[in-house]
């Protein structure tokens, strides 16, 4: 367990990716069987614990330690387990006692019920040290935040596979050495759903010991292709509109719906099964293969906004009055096998042909092709980008070189996203709480406000990413400088018409929610500005945004000017 505490304590500290990616290999490299597996689990979040549940956590440090202590502890550290694993009082006679294993940990906490993970959590905080207490929580939780994609995770998986492995004797004496073929991420995450932690089998073929896992299990997720965002600067120039396909970038969720074999399976982008979410859509469909294409609701013959989506999703189950109401389906773009067949390496221009053919056969309600849009070049397509007729049910325009393979990742070149720009606003800064992992220590997720017809503020949505570390500091320091009332690790911030912080916020769309007081809800806010120069006063009132919200829902796709300053 000190080595996994250690990994994680080094990955939370370390901002460089190159070295993230050379902390990882060398521990998968260094540690034995199950530990480093159930470790890589855990960082590609394929490690959950059902049974432990954060209510336990607060149960054991409440019974230890004095509860407004404790408060005031955690609103200044910010992290429920960096604070229980700094106050716990721990027990001498516990310490002397074993470290248990990664591995040991594992196996208890699959193997407890409900009622013993408590005993169990108790026992391990008061045995380790308060690097390990904190890796055990964060393990328990799920909340590694570590900065470690899954993806990064694998990558570093593939950089562990030694240059040369050592074969046994010859019969002529002597030892010899075999170059083994370096090991690309794709090559893992091609096979990863056809494996289990501890991924025994995975690391045995990294480092020579035997031959690659099949990955040709029926039903199986294919690693999708990621788009790069078009850079209008220099892929103008470079690039020949001729060569690339149009389509609308919609405003659902990437999937993948699988059927072969008898097993049907739709899957999120980073291969998490939700069929259990949509079984009205699973059903609806009758071909053989597996389809890229985007989730969405479809309404009067065409895609919903993105906010009826909404309503269905992070469900584990749906009634029917549910799916009566937010009928989903799914947009195809790509056929990646049919029969099977994989089709990937074939250029798009071919799978689009058979797509265009299992849709027409298999299409009922629940299966549409996305169109292709005629073009001329850029200025037609930027014209396409800004005013496109499907409204907000398209975030702007995917660009495909028609003889590209299905490739896993984001390369450069073959696939493009030119997103609309996004729309903005001026919004006063209202409320500001703590962070986690490394800006626990910094006020960094900020509720803003426009302003009412009588003159107060009333919020409108909640961002925390948009800045630069030197800004956080800045933002940070005012939010301890005005702060006018606390409410655990929340601050309200002095905000008023003559003195406040005006934040420009920049977001991708709006949607009416009546779970919020303002009536709106945003789509990826951010902080694309702070207004140092801008009086208070002078922000966007709610009539403003709602005035943008019926543009966009009324205005046939179009873009409304944005309504900041």
């Amino acid at each position: 367990m000190r080595a996994f505490a250690e990994l994680l304590d080094r990955l939370s500290l370390t901002a460089s990716r190159n070295a993230k990616l050379v902390l990882l290999r060398d521990y998968l490299r260094v540690t034995p069987d199950p530990d480093r597996g159930w470790a890589l689990a855990a960082l590609t979040g394929d490690l959950t614990f059902d049974a432990a549940k954060p209510a336990m956590i607060r149960k054991a440090v409440a019974a230890r330690v004095d509860p407004v202590l404790f408060g005031w502890s955690y609103d200044y550290v910010g992290d429920l387990a960096e604070t229980v694993a700094l106050i716990w009082p721990g027990d001498p006679d516990h310490r002397a006692n074993r470290e248990p294993q990664l591995g040991e940990l594992v196996d208890a906490l699959q193997a407890a019920g409900r009622g013993e993970v408590q005993g169990l959590l108790e026992g391990w905080l008061n045995a380790l040290e308060p690097k390990g207490r904190w890796a055990l929580l964060k393990l328990m939780t799920g909340g590694l935040r570590v900065g470690l994609s899954a993806r990064l995770a694998r990558t570093a998986a593939a950089m562990m596979r030694p240059a040369a492995v050592s074969e046994p004797p010859d019969p002529e004496g002597g030892e010899t050495t075999t170059p083994l073929a370096r090991v690309d991420v794709a090559d893992i995450e091609e096979i990863w759903h056809a494996l289990a932690p501890p991924y025994a089998d995975l690391f045995a073929w990294l480092e020579g010991r035997a031959g690659r896992p099949s990955g040709d299990a029926p039903g199986r997720f294919r690693p999708v292709m990621l788009a790069v965002a078009l850079d209008e600067a220099v892929d103008f120039e470079r690039l020949d509109p001729a060569d690339y396909v149009a389509e609308w970038k919609w405003d659902g969720i990437r999937v993948q719906a699988v059927r072969e074999g008898g097993v049907e399976k739709l899957y999120s982008r980073t291969g998490d099964e939700i069929s259990g979410a949509f079984p009205d859509v699973m059903a609806g469909l009758s071909f053989e293969g597996a389809v890229d294409g985007e989730l969405v609701v479809w309404r009067d013959g065409g895609v919903a906004p993105f906010g009826d989506l909404q309503q269905r999703l992070n469900r584990k189950t749906v009634d029917a009055r549910m799916t009566a109401a937010f009928p989903a389906a799914i947009v195809a773009y790509d056929l990646l096998a049919e029969g099977g067949e994989d089709l990937r390496a074939l250029p798009l221009g071919e799978r689009r042909a058979r797509l265009e053919g299992l849709v027409a056969r298999a299409g009922a309600g629940r299966l549409h092709l996305s169109p292709l849009l005629d073009h001329s070049g850029w200025d037609e397509l930027a014209r396409l980008r800004a005013d496109p007729p499907v409204g907000a049910a398209a975030e702007g325009l995917m660009l495909k070189r028609r003889d590209s393979p299905y490739v896993a990742g984001r390369p450069k070149g073959p696939w493009f996203k030119w997103k609309r720009d996004p729309h903005v606003i001026d919004a006063v800064l209202m409320y500001a709480q703590r962070g986690h992992g490394k800006r626990s220590s910094f006020y960094s997720d900020y509720t803003f406000g426009v302003w009412t017809e009588a003159g107060a503020l009333t919020p409108v949505g909640k961002a925390y990413f948009g800045f630069t570390d030197e800004e956080l500091k800045q933002l940070d320091k005012f939010v301890r400088d005005h702060t006018v009332e606390r409410f655990g690790p929340v601050r309200s911030v002095r905000a008023e018409r003559e003195f406040g912080l005006v934040l420009e916020i920049a977001f991708e769309g709006l949607n009416r929610s009546t779970r919020h007081k303002s009536g709106v809800a945003m789509r990826f806010p951010r902080v694309s500005r702070i207004r140092w120069d801008k009086p208070a006063r002078e922000a966007n009132t709610l009539d403003d945004v709602m005035d943008l919200l019926d543009a966009i829902e009324g205005g046939g796709g179009r873009i409304a000017q944005p309504v900041a300053g």
